[in-house]
């Protein structure tokens, strides 16, 4: 698991702003210090595909795109790594996770996810790195990785705009 950085402070302004306050552009930066801090650390990166974590039909509508689809472009403009922006579907509108316990945000997401169409039709042993803005205690990622591992898709890791302090990654 890579984040690069703390949510908190400055950083955590601007991915309210990029989520909350119509602001879509911050993706763009944002996308590429991850993929900058990616490089760093993956200078023999092998082949990947990025799928960035859906959001439900509604609450795309709602806020007019996925703020982890944009920061996974940016990502692959600075790594090179192949998209699949459409890789999951989030099936279920789910409450949003801040404010529930660890068990409840599992809860909240089982079931929520399904092979998207950019994966069905393609059997891959490509790993696939999911991509987040926030990385707080896994749930999501963990119910992801589960559908595509689910289909044979392997996962490889998960890479975050910011990470809670509170909890350590376990993926």
């Amino acid at each position: 698991m890579l984040a690069w950085g703390n949510y908190g402070g400055l950083l955590k302004r601007a991915i309210a702003c990029l989520k909350y306050e119509q602001q879509p552009q911050i993706a763009q930066p944002l996308g590429q210090w991850l993929g900058q801090a990616w490089l760093h650390h993956h200078r023999t990166a092998g082949r990947y595909m990025v799928v960035p974590i859906p959001l439900h039909r509604d609450r795309q509508a709602q806020r007019g795109y996925n703020q982890a689809e944009l920061i996974a472009r940016s990502f692959c403009q600075v790594t090179g790594l192949r998209l699949r922006p459409q890789g999951l579907s989030r099936v279920r509108n789910t409450t949003a996770q801040f404010g529930l316990s660890i068990a409840q945000r599992q809860q909240n997401l089982d079931g929520a996810f399904r092979l998207g169409p950019d994966l069905r039709s393609q059997r891959s042993q490509v790993p696939i790195l999911l991509l987040d803005d926030i990385y707080t205690t896994g749930a999501t990622v963990r119910s992801a990785a589960k559908t595509l591992e689910a289909s044979g898709f392997p996962v490889a890791s998960l890479v975050a705009v910011a990470q809670t302090r509170r909890f350590s990654p376990k993926v």
